[in-house]
């Protein structure tokens, strides 16, 4: 059941991405913490074996973010995920597996995951910021106090 909500939040993030959406600050900062504090709850005793497919899952992570491109639309960032995206996270996971057979073992996938994201998150957010863009609003985080103080925004 874990896997199959792992595959289904990851398979939603593609989709999503690779139909381009606005880039703001919680949904680059979110999976990647989620999957995270999940990952390492779920490591009863950490072995130095983790180390070597971490590593790999952080650059593969940080490379996928370097393949996203960044746009601005209706005066923020956005992003969209390409077709060198897309061979990024397949190379990923047959990195993965492979790694995992050779060595024996392997972290918790969604550990594995978490640190992945972190590297795209690293990439991409440095990436972001040389912009000079801003984020997108969160709309999430939207009330009508804050509506009150910082007025309305139109559809963006």
């Amino acid at each position: 059941m874990t896997y199959a909500l792992i595959a289904a939040g990851v398979l939603y993030v593609l989709v999503r991405r690779f139909m381009g959406e606005p880039l703001n600050a919680r949904d680059l900062l979110a999976p990647p913490a989620f999957l995270l504090f999940f990952g390492i709850r779920a490591v009863d005793e950490f072995q130095l074996i983790y180390v070597v497919p971490l590593a790999a899952g952080f650059a593969f992570g940080a490379l996928r973010g370097m393949t996203i491109k960044l746009f601005e639309r209706d005066g923020h960032l956005w992003q969209r995920y390409t077709p060198w995206t897309l061979v990024v996270w397949v190379t990923s996971l047959g990195a993965s597996v492979g790694l995992g057979l050779l060595i024996g073992g392997h972290a918790p996938t969604q550990l594995s995951i978490g640190v992945s994201m972190l590297g795209e998150l690293c990439a991409l957010g440095a990436k972001a910021l040389n912009t000079g863009v801003p984020f997108a609003p969160d709309k999430t985080l939207r009330n009508p106090v804050q509506e009150r103080f910082h007025g309305r925004h139109g559809a963006s």
